[in-house]
């Protein structure tokens, strides 16, 4: 068994670490959403339980109940990105909750039913290395090594207690913080690089190395490092070591008789939709509209059909419950719930597809608030707006005018204008004075430019000749524009805008911004690529959701 439990550990460790994202920077951080989603998992489970009991009721095989219950993180997001591509974003976060409060009752279940005799001593072992690293936590150390020496200790020792270790991986990947880089951290790092670029040894070498990974977040770390394996190698390796059985006619036609294949069959597919959407719309009318679904009924529908997925969990628990002709027939059922959910998920996108636009997208979105993410809401008469002032879209910029990334963004903001009409754009200064030595004096010109009305056509030239930022450069850029020469010489030794760059800065500190180019549309951060395609699919899904909303 520990073979097994160590692949499948590292992947509920990835789970567990996507959740932790969610709850630190996404969507859960509204913990309403979070709470809908508690009672949709539960609900998940407790409906396809039923069914598998229903049907096996007198049969000898009602041991088998954990088998029908938990839904695979992997193939059921997998499922969602081939059937759900017009899902709003929401949906994956929603079927990601769900999995990991099953999975959470689904690892208790193992330890509970389906592990041997208990030994005590070992179990008190491993809860108290957990205690430690609960202890070490609160302590806010960041020495990796001594959480994965006291993960191992709390493993091993469940290990040997009888109880099934994977629970281990998922509640260490939730007990791992992410956050944005903060710009302190990054500002620390540029220090460390100009030390080493005077002095290039060995020793600063490594603590260059030691500073840029210690800005990122453990969680973001850990994913890097560990989801590669966990998603194309440790989990296709446990299907292949878990999923062999003969296929015959003669196979399929006694299983798809027996209660143990219909019951988890129906469990998934029919059982997981019910639970998820029934348990969701309780939850919404005891709670008086208090939790609202982040999205609409239809994407939570078809939500519930990709979730009807088990595979890693339910194989285990399989491989845990039957031996011999139970277990291939166990092990159908849980491969045809796989492609019985893929087609009632293919059924019901479908469906919703050939709505009209207005319902499709009431039916998609649904009418929830939007977490907003940018610190100071966009003010018109303040903030620098290119396009329509009442768009029902705003791209929101921070940016350094020697930033190159910045350079290579305008491009792409260009041609977003272009092709959207009804899109204003917004830029606000965040100047990376520890790596661009003139991109603060460029910033004031900008807004010294702008009290002479020209703001825009400053930032035109500024962000086009980001090597030419002196001031004598900034001087020529003024005279080019035709603006009043003494009048901007005069603003810029008085540092006229240096005010209104540092609000930007302020506001941008309040958003969690540190690099730059950051984008925000609609009020929620873009952390996706910014090319063209990446800030398109945002602009749309946002003007798709103002048009719900209005």
């Amino acid at each position: 068994m520990g073979r097994r439990a160590s692949g499948v550990s590292q992947w509920q460790l990835v789970v567990g670490l996507e959740a932790r994202r969610e709850f630190d920077m996404g969507e859960l951080r509204d913990r309403t959403r979070l709470a809908l989603s508690l009672a949709a998992g539960v609900g998940g489970m407790l409906v396809p339980v039923g069914i598998y009991l229903a049907i096996n009721a007198g049969h000898g095989s009602t041991q088998g109940w954990g088998a029908a219950m938990s839904t695979d993180t992997a193939f059921s997001l997998g499922v969602l990105a081939v059937v759900g591509r017009r899902m709003p974003p929401g949906v994956r976060v929603f079927i990601l909750t769900i999995t990991v409060v099953d999975d959470l009752l689904a690892l208790g279940v193992i330890a509970v039913a389906y592990s041997d005799r208990i030994t005590v001593p070992a179990l008190l072992v491993a809860v108290g290395a957990f205690a430690v690293v609960l202890l070490v936590r609160w302590l806010g150390s960041r020495r990796g090594i001594v959480y994965a020496l006291l993960a191992l200790v709390a493993w091993v020792a469940l290990l040997e207690s009888g109880v099934d270790p994977v629970v281990i991986g998922l509640a260490m990947g939730l007990l791992t913080y992410a956050y944005p880089a903060a710009r302190a951290d990054l500002e620390r790092v540029s220090g460390l690089f100009r030390l080493f670029r005077e002095q290039p040894t060995p020793e600063l070498g490594r603590t260059v190395r030691a500073g840029i990974a210690s800005a990122l977040s453990p969680n973001e770390r850990l994913q890097r490092m560990y989801h590669p394996w966990a998603g194309y190698v440790i989990v296709p390796l446990f299907a292949l070591a878990n999923v062999g059985i003969p296929v015959s006619g003669e196979e399929l036609g006694r299983a798809f008789t027996s209660p143990i294949t219909l019951g988890i069959l129906l469990g998934y597919v029919l059982g997981k939709p019910l639970g998820i959407v029934g348990a969701t719309a309780l939850a919404t009318v005891v709670s008086r509209g208090r939790l609202r679904v982040p999205v609409g009924w239809g994407a939570v529908a078809a939500g519930g059909t990709m979730a009807g997925v088990g595979f890693t969990v339910s194989l285990l628990i399989a491989t845990l419950a039957f031996d011999g002709a139970r277990l291939q027939e166990a092990k159908i059922g849980i491969l045809s719930a796989v492609l019985g959910s893929f087609v009632a998920g293919r059924l019901v996108t479908g469906l919703i597809g050939v709505l009209p636009r207005p319902l499709q997208l009431r039916a998609l979105l649904g009418k929830a608030e939007m977490i907003v993410d940018l610190g100071v809401p966009v003010d018109p008469d303040r903030d620098h707006v290119r396009g329509p002032r009442k768009a029902p879209v705003t791209v929101v910029e921070y940016g350094d005018y020697e930033c190159p990334f910045c350079g290579q963004a305008e491009s792409v903001v260009r041609e977003l204008l272009g092709d959207f009409g009804d899109v204003r754009y917004v830029w606000r200064h965040l100047p990376l004075t520890d790596v661009h030595p003139h991109a603060q004096l460029a910033a004031e010109a900008a807004e010294v430019a702008a009290l002479q009305g020209r703001f825009w056509d400053m930032h035109d030239l500024l962000i086009s000749h980001q090597g030419d930022l002196t001031i004598d450069d900034l001087l020529g850029h003024a005279a080019d524009l035709g603006l009043d020469l003494r009048r901007f010489e005069r603003d810029m030794r008085a540092h006229a805008g240096a005010t209104r760059v540092a609000e930007d800065v302020e506001s941008a500190d309040l958003g969690g911004v540190a690099g730059t180019p950051t984008f925000f549309v609609n009020g929620r951060r873009h952390y996706g690529a910014y090319d063209i395609a990446g800030l398109s699919e945002a602009v749309r899904a946002a003007r798709e959701r103002a048009a719900v909303a209005a």
